[in-house]
């Protein structure tokens, strides 16, 4: 059975010259977690990654699994499994004698070699491909291999730098399943990198954000989503618009409208945050219950198969987003560039946000 373990990093710090790659980070990995680390180029996530896998050595700080500091043991004694991006597969060894490897460097028998990667290959539905060069699989299943190998010595923590970045978009949504599968039946604490939004909300118990070298936010997906903490997340976690607010008659208000009372704390450089999927078309009298009205001007749609994006200039200045269904029983006629229409939100909808 896999041996479920936390990660615990305290105020680790890693630098290049001027550059922060890593600025005092301190996160918890709970036990058999799935935790993404979400963010742009440059943020600090593979940094933090590598620094786990013993790759990257940090300035400073700490990083402890279960009871024990591996901040200064070497990368092949953390007993750490390693997806990389490009998987890291040896060209010249079938199937089975990649995925073996870890096994034979840690003097495996060579009948409880076979016997354990069988099941690893099994598990990945890559039991008959055990003499196969790793040039005749396609690239789902060399990635499977690269998990397979990972995992086979049963590792107390499961690493993954962007696995899924060189596959196709079909192929790559089916291997997010796939992994979370795989993780939800062996439990390993599991550390997840990518770049991409969608891919972090689907897979992760929670999703750490970076941003130059530091976690702005630390949430599970649909808080993350629902709740961003600033601007920077909410403009890299989901499609958004922001329109500028300012205080007006003791309220938050845009254009004069009337937002959201301003007692309270309100953030640095408000903003009003309209997700696309939350905007509505204003087509009719009861449609403006408990609803913020906008009025603006169509400028363009883009089509995107079952739905597709508006964009529309507010009379305020300000551009916004909103997402049609094109079928169903709430779909209805779509507006033209140049056409006049309302925007609506439901108060229950207002998220305000700062820089």
């Amino acid at each position: 059975m896999t041996k479920r373990v936390p990660i615990a990093i305290r105020q680790l710090a890693k630098a290049y010259g001027a550059f922060k790659a890593l600025d005092d980070v301190s996160i918890d990995v709970e036990p058999g977690e799935f935790l993404t680390l979400l963010g742009p180029s440059g943020s600090g996530k593979t940094t933090l990654l590598m620094a786990i896998a013993g790759f990257v050595r940090p300035d400073a700080g700490s990083i402890l699994v279960g009871n024990e500091e591996i901040v200064r043991k070497p990368p092949h004694k953390r007993e750490i499994g390693v997806v990389f991006q490009n998987y890291a597969l040896f060209p010249h060894m079938s199937v089975a004698e990649n995925v073996g490897y870890p096994l034979k460097l840690r003097g495996v028998s060579a009948d409880e070699r076979a016997r354990r990667v069988r099941e690893a290959l099994d598990l990945m539905a890559l039991g008959d491909r055990l003499d196969h060069g790793v040039d005749q699989l396609s690239g789902g299943q060399r990635q499977r291999v690269a998990l397979a190998r990972a995992i086979v010595f049963e590792p107390t923590i499961l690493l993954m730098d962007e696995p899924l970045s060189a596959l196709d978009k079909k192929l790559r949504e089916q291997m997010q399943i796939e992994i979370k599968r795989l993780h939800d039946r062996i439990g390993t604490t599991t550390v997840y990198v990518t770049h991409d939004q969608r891919e972090a909300l689907t897979m992760s118990d929670r999703v750490a954000v970076m941003n130059q070298g530091r976690i702005a936010q630390l949430s599970d997906p649909r808080s993350l989503y629902d709740h961003p903490s600033d601007r920077f997340v909410a403009d890299f976690v989901g499609e958004s618009s922001f329109l500028p607010l300012e205080r007006s008659n003791g309220s938050l208000a845009f254009a004069g409208h009337p937002i959201l009372p301003a007692d309270g704390a309100v953030p640095v450089e408000p903003a009003l945050l309209v997700r696309p999927e939350k905007a509505f078309l204003v087509r009719q009298a009861a449609d403006e219950a408990d609803a913020i009205v906008l009025p603006g001007c169509v400028q363009a749609f883009i089509f995107q198969g079952e739905s597709g994006l508006l964009q529309v200039d507010l009379d305020g200045g300000e551009s916004v987003m909103l997402r049609l269904g094109l079928s169903g029983p709430g779909a209805g006629p779509v507006p033209q560039p140049g056409e006049a229409v309302r925007i609506g939100l439901h108060r229950s909808d207002v998220r305000v946000v700062g820089a």
